[in-house]
């Protein structure tokens, strides 16, 4: 998949926010952050289908404009295939996630993982409109049939659009835990 999903950072070994009953349950935290290690490896996985074929796009849309549908058929069924891959990956890592986060493991930690997971899952999205974009192009482009043509360009847009959109949500929540985690940072030097 082409997603752009960064690998989660976070020092997890912090002190519980939670206190411990006396009878209750452990701080998992240390556990929590290996689960996310585990889920940091799907999304090194990501990157890397990410840094092979990130060029796709733009040869895509240049294929597009040239109304070469061979080439543009060809591109779109290989960025569908990379795009599944990925969905695999991407879909283990936000199942990651959501079980570190419901371990016992300190509310500031709990809240960033949250944010990361909601950061993937718009870039999950995000994906997913691209690929549907390109399954229509793959499926149906014809430069000889001027109207199917213009019909697929404006889908292949308007998906395009909202791909863009729907990363910019995924940075902005990925941005809003990478702030938490440097606040958190600065309050424990203090």
């Amino acid at each position: 998949m082409l997603l752009t999903a960064a690998v989660i950072g976070w020092s997890a070994c912090r002190r519980s926010a939670n206190p411990i009953p006396i009878l209750g349950t452990p701080d998992e935290t240390a556990d929590a952050a290996k689960i996310v290690a585990d889920a940091n490896q799907d999304l090194l996985k990501i990157r890397v289908l990410y840094d092979q074929n990130e060029d796709k796009r733009i040869e895509l849309k240049k294929a597009m404009e040239a109304n070469d549908a061979e080439k543009a058929k060809k591109i779109a069924d290989d960025v569908v295939y990379v795009i599944n891959d990925g969905a695999s990956f991407a879909n283990s890592a936000v199942e990651k996630l959501q079980k570190a986060q419901e371990m016992q493991i300190n509310d500031d930690y709990r809240e960033y993982l949250r944010l990361k997971e909601e950061s993937l899952k718009f870039e999950i999205d995000a994906f997913e409109n691209y690929r549907q974009a390109a399954r229509m192009l793959r499926d149906s482009f014809d430069p000889k049939n001027a109207a199917l043509r213009e019909k697929v360009k404006a889908e292949f847009k308007t998906r395009s659009d909202n791909y863009l959109r729907l990363m910019e949500q995924a940075r902005d929540y990925s941005q809003r835990a990478n702030e938490l985690s440097k606040s958190v940072m600065q309050d424990e030097k203090q």
